[in-house]
């Protein structure tokens, strides 16, 4: 029985993943293998030592202490791309609320008043303040070309637009996803100057920070108009209502109000509803609870944020998981141990990301509790776990 403690609400859908004779589920869990959570921010909570794997049913993690959980030997899961239609969505609601005034023009027309004659000839008279523009023709910038941003980018060539995207961390197998139209920049200076309309859809690190700022701005096309569905900080707030004063920026929509942009001319600040859809809660639900079930079940790993992508299908009873820093020879202490005890190995799979690794064996004989602590014993190992 395998124990998951819930620190959000997470979709019944998600959680119905989790068999009830496998795993048992609650908001008070006491030594939980797993947690899964939303926004809980678990910066400051003490990790329990039964603690296995963590899931985070939608994409960021900022609110999860990645590092120390890496350090454990933990896992850390997400949802890339279950979220991705919902944001999809926005950004195309977006750039029609900015380029046609709608909230302005919405505001008019709620503030009208005598009989409706009288009306009629005021929406006549005031409609011209708000004319805009349309999409087809314009160029849409997409920054972050992930399972969202490759979404958006066909959504743009769909609507008739010039789609150009920049992503230095763009896969075979993302670009294989990308509608053939899109074209590639080499840089976010380029893909910026292009822009009618620029959206962005990457992870707030310190390589995103202000990715928008005041000296882009001047490079970039006066009349742009900027969309922000991903996280708060990755434009410059204070640049961009400066540029909208002094009318280089058309307009400026973001998922993250703050007193600066909540009343700002030409803002449309949303309350965070990127993901903010039923739909978009149970996919992200339903898409970690399967992870998290695998890894503890079976020691797969699918969309960890910290450790490369390992499944093996299991072809025997007895296996072996182990994490480890990416040092020489890891591999070799490993086999090394197993073999010396006796244990023959049927077959393994080994992959590295970055400063870590993760291997899974499966042997033709059971591991004991004696091995598994040698295996862990070894400098360097960082959680050895017998499936």
């Amino acid at each position: 029985m395998y124990k998951i403690l819930t620190l959000n609400n997470i979709s019944p859908l998600g959680l119905a993943r989790l068999p009830k004779e496998q795993f048992q589920v609650s908001t008070d869990a006491k030594e939980p293998d797993g947690i899964l959570l939303r926004s809980f921010k678990m910066h400051d909570m003490e990790m329990p030592k039964s603690l296995k794997a963590v899931g985070r049913a939608g994409a960021g993690v900022n609110n999860i202490p990645v590092d120390k959980l890496t350090k454990m030997g933990i896992p850390v899961f997400n949802a890339p791309g279950a979220n991705a239609n919902a944001v999809k969505e926005l950004v195309l609601a977006g750039m029609l609320l900015a380029c046609r005034h709608i909230p302005a023009s919405w505001e008019f027309a709620r503030g009208l008043s005598g009989s409706d004659p009288e009306i009629g000839k005021a929406v006549e008279a005031g409609k011209k303040n708000f004319a805009g523009f349309e999409l087809p023709g314009r160029t849409l910038a997409v920054i972050g070309l992930g399972a969202i941003g490759r979404n958006v980018a066909n959504m743009g060539i769909a609507l008739g637009m010039k789609v150009v995207g920049f992503d230095p961390g763009l896969t075979v197998e993302g670009a294989w996803q990308l509608s053939a139209d899109v074209k590639k920049a080499n840089s976010v200076e380029e893909a910026l100057r292009a822009a009618d309309f620029v959206t962005f859809h990457v992870p707030l690190i310190d390589a995103t920070k202000n990715l928008i700022n005041a000296e882009r701005l001047k490079a970039m096309k006066d009349g742009v108009i900027i969309l922000n569905f991903a996280r708060e900080g990755i434009v410059d707030d204070a640049a961009v209502s400066a540029a909208i004063k002094a009318g280089k920026v058309y307009g400026y929509v973001c998922d993250f109000p703050s007193n600066l942009l909540k009343n700002h001319e030409r803002v449309i600040t949303l309350p965070h509803l990127g993901a903010s859809t039923a739909e978009a809660e149970d996919n992200c639900a339903i898409m970690v609870a399967e992870q998290v079930k695998d890894f503890l079940e079976n020691g797969n790993i699918r969309n960890a944020v910290n450790y490369p992508d390992v499944v093996m299908a299991r072809e025997t009873k007895h296996r072996l998981v182990v994490a480890n820093a990416n040092v020489p020879n890891m591999l070799g202490l490993i086999s090394e141990t197993l073999g010396n005890s006796k244990l023959n190995i049927h077959d393994m799979v080994n992959r590295s990301r970055g400063d870590y690794a993760y291997t899974v064996v499966d042997l033709d004989s059971p591991v004991t509790e004696d091995v598994r602590q040698k295996i862990a014993g070894i400098n360097g190992v960082l959680m050895a776990r017998i499936i």
